[in-house]
């Protein structure tokens, strides 16, 4: 069976059923146990629940299937999340859980020669390629990884072999891999392929990931309000689909300006943002979007701590989000930073550089802990009284004081950007 390329205004739940039938007939033969990596609840805008679900109904009379939710860092996924997200059909005992720091074995290393290479002498270090072993042990014939392609600010646009490397990695992995995004500047990698990090993914998948019997399935989605419409579907193992993927996420999801804003209203769901590890999305999907001298308003009311990860969660509330400059000398100095550099990276995307003013609104922590952490603070209500998230449309908004502001309800699945930042 060919590979599966769906374009289009709004592809339909028949569409994708009729693509996986007979793709899947090519994929099965001689197989006995197949495992889905799909996202978390986190990513649940992405379509990746709805084809997991039509992926399991397909395979389960006559195969064995697992779910594997790629996790990384991100806190395991309740039993009402798992409804939400994939339906009731796949029994709550299918779905496997990854631990990033135990549950994987090393396949082998990149090369600190090249990571020297591609980061332009900025780092130096070996990245050791971790999966879940479950991916390696032979239980599997068939390994379908389904997610988004849609900007990022680690590797560029996400997904493909993220899902595997980072979603289902290690601790080498994931810290290395975001620190070296970080080192190398956001801002030179959002919304782009070929960055260093997707470099060391492609390099892991060519050579420790190319015998695997691993399968992708790409989306590129647009959410229009509360609706999110499936733009692009892409499944095989080629890369070429990915860059596919990418270049219609590229006229799907970016939002490029010709003048910064002066002030931004971020609205963070509260069923899928409970953290700044997540909510920063806020920040790294307008950072080059916003004025110097701007601000940036975060309306929070799920958010109740820093990081998904206990030890990260300490390593947020210690350091703060105090820019690159900070943050890499708190990396020279001091070792606890330097065993986290995940958290690292997170602490440089999450700062304005100085440029402007970020007010976090949270509904679960205190004045202290957002200060603490670098962030301006305004309380929840003040904010929603200000800001009416019911009334404030996407886009470019004047209240009835006069006042212009930018309202984004979902950060999670576009980037803002002024269009100098993309020109050739």
């Amino acid at each position: 069976m060919q590979d599966i390329v769906l374009k289009g205004a709004d592809i339909s739940a028949a569409e994708i059923e009729k693509s996986l039938e007979s793709w899947l007939k090519g994929k099965t033969e001689g197989v006995e146990r197949v495992l889905i990596i799909p996202p978390d609840y986190t990513r649940s805008m992405s379509g990746a629940g709805q084809i997991t679900a039509m992926l399991y109904r397909k395979l389960k009379d006559s195969f064995y299937v697992d779910v594997l939710p790629a996790l990384g860092t991100h806190e395991r996924m309740s039993d009402a999340e798992i409804v939400k997200m994939f339906g009731d059909e796949i029994p709550t005992e299918r779905f496997l859980y990854h631990n990033w720091r135990t549950d994987i074995v090393d396949l082998g290393e990149v090369p600190s020669s090249y990571i020297k290479e591609i980061s332009e002498g900025k780092l130096d270090y070996p990245i050791k390629v971790q999966v879940n072993r479950r991916l390696v042990d032979g239980t599997y014939g068939l390994v379908i990884s389904v997610g988004q392609v849609v900007p990022h600010e680690v590797v560029g646009m996400a997904n493909y072999t993220k899902n595997v490397l980072v979603g289902c990695g290690g601790k080498d992995m994931i810290d290395k891999t975001h620190f070296l995004g970080a080192v190398y500047g956001m801002e030179r990698l959002m919304g782009r392929d070929h960055s260093p990090v997707r470099k060391v993914f492609d390099y892991a998948e060519e050579k420790f990931l190319s015998k695997m019997p691993l399968e992708y399935m790409l989306t590129v989605m647009r959410q229009e309000g509360a609706r999110g419409y499936m733009k692009g579907l892409f499944a095989g193992r080629q890369r070429a689909l990915f860059e596919q993927a990418v270049e219609l996420s590229t006229r799907t999801n970016f939002d490029l300006l010709d003048e910064p804003l002066k002030k931004v209203v971020v609205y963070l769901d509260p069923e899928h943002y409970k953290s700044t590890w997540l909510g920063n999305k806020s920040i790294y999907r307008t950072r080059m979007a916003i004025a110097d001298g701007g601000e940036l308003i975060v309306i929070a009311p799920g958010v109740r701590h820093f990081g998904e990860d206990e030890d990260i969660d300490k390593l947020i509330r210690k350091y703060g989000y105090k820019g690159t400059e900070y943050v890499l000398d708190a990396v020279n100095k001091n070792e606890d930073l330097r065993g986290g550099l995940s958290a690292a990276a997170h602490l440089i995307h999450g700062s304005s550089e100085g440029r402007f003013k970020i007010t976090y609104c949270p509904g679960k922590m205190t004045k202290e802990e957002i200060e603490g952490a670098g962030f301006s603070y305004m309380q929840l209500q003040e904010a929603l009284a200000k800001y009416d998230v019911n009334a404030l449309k996407d886009g470019m908004n004047r209240l009835e004081s006069g006042e212009e502001v930018f309202y984004i309800s979902n950060p999670s699945l576009g980037l803002w950007a002024l269009a100098k930042h993309f020109e050739a």
